[in-house]
């Protein structure tokens, strides 16, 4: 009588240092979490948490009224207007014509659209300090624009205005590029369901495609205003640095910096960052409300 030997299968191992039913270990990624978590922490705390905690130790060093007095100055108060007022000026812009320029590389095809799309990201290549010496050279009396512009009273250059354009200039790729994508994966799909429902082009856009991508337009504003507020190369050129009119909170930081006030100079920057702090905490509040009312997960 023939016996037929079944070989038996042997049963399924786990990946070694996981254990076998652990599902835990089974969500982690990367071998090693503790090793790399440490070191993320670590570089972390070396990059962002103990410059930050050294800028608070060294305010410290002043007491309430010269922190005060530090902080409250008149010509401090007016680099304050004109930071967070021109570059909140300057995110808006952006908001606006950073989303119809992302609209027009994602929907159209036209001769030089890689050109245009190249140049997009140029501001994030070029130095700061070339683009506010061209950017005066533009825009000054004796321009190539401005000596067409100031003889109708308009001047740009060493103005807040000149201001304002250069933060433009500096934020603009950053909302451009975070819409894009959100743009492209969007769901033509939905724009032609609501098209054959008889919606018109502006009810197609602000209740399909504008709800979409609120998100990325509040992340690309909130990058945009967070870099035109610690903006220095391209503004000192064209602004004029005068005081009371055109000097930005940044330069006030180096003047105290190059006069060994340190102290006041860390002031300043702390208050520049706590309303930084603040108002990106605002705008991640914002996004977060907006994603659960369009039912996605926060």
């Amino acid at each position: 009588m023939l016996t037929q030997t079944i070989p038996l299968t042997p049963p399924a191992q786990s990946a070694p240092g996981i254990p076998a039913g652990s599902k835990r270990a089974a969500k982690r990624v990367l071998p090693g979490f503790r090793l790399t978590l440490g070191y993320t922490v670590l570089y972390l705390s070396l990059i962002v948490l103990i410059p930050i905690s050294a800028l608070f130790f060294k305010t410290f060093t002043l007491s309430w009224e010269q922190f005060i007095t530090a902080v409250t100055s008149p010509r401090v108060l007016a680099s304050y207007r004109l930071t967070f007022g021109a570059s909140l000026i300057a995110a808006v812009v952006n908001l606006v014509f950073g989303l119809l320029l992302a609209w027009v590389l994602v929907r159209y095809k036209f001769p030089g659209k890689k050109i245009v799309d190249a140049l997009v990201d140029l501001p994030f290549a070029l130095p700061t300090a070339v683009a506010g010496i061209s950017l005066t050279a533009l825009l000054a009396g004796n321009g190539w624009i401005g000596q067409y512009l100031e003889p109708m009273g308009i001047k740009l250059a060493f103005t807040p205005a000149g201001v304002v354009i250069a933060l433009i200039f500096i934020g603009l790729p950053f909302v451009v590029r975070t819409v894009q994508p959100v743009l492209e994966d969007a769901e033509k799909e939905l724009e032609e369901a609501a098209t054959s429902l008889g919606a018109t082009r502006l009810q197609i856009f602000t209740k399909v495609i504008l709800p979409h991508i609120t998100p990325a337009l509040l992340t690309g504003f909130a990058m945009a205003f967070a870099r035109a507020i610690g903006e220095y190369g391209s503004v000192i050129f064209i602004a004029g640095n005068m005081p009371m009119i055109s000097e930005i909170t940044p330069l006030i930081i180096i003047g105290k910096l190059e006069q060994y006030d340190y102290a006041g100079a860390t002031a300043v920057a702390v208050v520049m960052l706590l309303v930084s702090f603040v108002l990106l905490l605002v705008i991640n509040g914002l996004q977060a409300w907006q994603r659960r009312n369009a039912g996605a997960p926060a």
